[in-house]
């Protein structure tokens, strides 16, 4: 039996549903596309979500212990990506409707976990704190990411359904517009948090 379920289930969830690029990213999603054209997003946040914890496990988190360089290659690889995004969600605003398409592929949002500084960080902990040294190594990593992995594709799909669930309250042209650019603010406050440290 894993000890630390409870506490390990409580950081997941933490980690997983507030706030944060992956989640603005499927808020805007589901709003503009629904849930069916924003699977490829969903898919992309889980698998590369929990395949980052299964390298943090392997031992990603004694690499950036001995590297720490990478850590801020990763914030700035990340912040890079993420004012890209928000550039691109801006910007569709002013496309016809009907040429309006999703921005985010599988493989794009697969990758990006891998410089996303909330997850990367989120990913070394969870494996640091609920992951002992020992002959329970592989229970216990074992037990992390499949909680990690629960939990990451209930949070993204709950930020779709979010997003079209809000989208069916407005039809308006004015408000998706404010919409989207307000989705595409909350990517560039992630950056100024995550330099901000808060």
């Amino acid at each position: 039996m894993y000890p630390n379920l409870v506490p390990l289930t409580l950081f997941c969830i933490a980690a997983a549903f507030t706030p944060g690029p992956n989640n603005i990213l499927g808020s805007y999603s589901g709003f503009n596309f629904g849930i069916k054209k924003s699977l490829p997003l969903i898919l992309g946040v889980t698998f590369g979500y929990t395949t980052l914890i299964t390298l943090s496990a392997v031992g990603l988190n004694l690499v950036f212990n001995a590297y720490p360089i990478l850590k801020t290659i990763i914030k700035i690889l990340g912040s890079l990506f993420l004012i890209y995004l928000a550039y691109k969600i801006s910007f569709q605003n002013k496309v016809e409707e009907n040429k309006i398409k999703n921005p985010v592929k599988f493989y794009e949002i697969f990758i990006f976990q891998f410089i996303n500084p909330k997850g990367v960080f989120a990913a070394i902990t969870s494996i640091s704190l609920f992951v002992e040294l020992g002959t329970n190594y592989l229970f216990h990593s074992l037990v992390v990411i499949m909680v990690s992995f629960c939990c990451a594709i209930v949070s993204i799909t709950s930020w779709c359904l979010l997003g079209k669930f809000l989208r069916r309250f407005s039809e308006n042209k004015k408000f998706i517009q404010t919409f989207n650019y307000t989705m595409s603010f909350s990517l560039i406050v992630c950056v100024i948090l995550i330099y901000l440290k808060i």
